[in-house]
């Protein structure tokens, strides 16, 4: 485990992590963790008194990584872009288990279903966790269809939440 204090900090512009908040973990620590690695790994730990796990660490070249901060993180932390966090972060090595109703629907859809298996392991935590972390029946069965129908059409995540929120604005116009 490496423990140490930094910055929350804040891309302004940076492609498609523009706007996401995040903490810098050094070479050498990331070193301690996992040396010689220089792909994502996801980790668990503590933002100060606030338990992670699951949480990936993207590579940013040489060696360096950075851990996304998102809003339910800096929320529990109760801090913001510039302030100190404590953080403790071991390798987490769990695997994540999908919701079991997404399970059951991909067999119903065997397009989704191939795809899905196709997708890399982090990819498929990223429909897993998102699904998982809904609080209502509704919201759960609305996000099952969305991901099953996305998957269905060829989309990863990331193109899914793009279509929905141009979706969103359209319908808003």
């Amino acid at each position: 485990m490496i423990t140490y204090d930094t910055e929350l900090k804040r891309f302004d512009s940076q492609g498609e992590k523009t706007g996401w908040t995040y903490i810098e973990v050094p070479t050498e620590l990331a070193a301690q963790l996992k040396p010689g690695v220089r792909t994502s790994y996801r980790v668990k730990g503590k933002l100060d008194a606030h338990p992670i796990a699951g949480v990936a660490l993207i590579p940013m070249g040489e060696g360096s990584f950075i851990l996304a901060v998102n809003a339910a993180m800096r929320k529990a932390i109760r801090k913001v872009q510039g302030a100190t966090v404590r953080v403790r972060l071991a390798v987490d090595t769990e695997e994540t288990a999908l919701p079991p109703a997404f399970e059951e629907c991909l067999r119903d859809e065997p397009a989704a279903h191939d795809y899905f298996y196709s997708l890399t392991p982090g990819h498929q935590r990223y429909f897993g966790r998102w699904i998982g972390e809904a609080k209502t029946e509704a919201t759960l069965s609305k996000r099952i269809a969305m991901a099953v129908d996305a998957l269905a059409r060829g989309w990863g995540y990331p193109e899914m939440i793009r279509a929905a929120k141009a979706k969103k604005e359209k319908e808003g116009l």
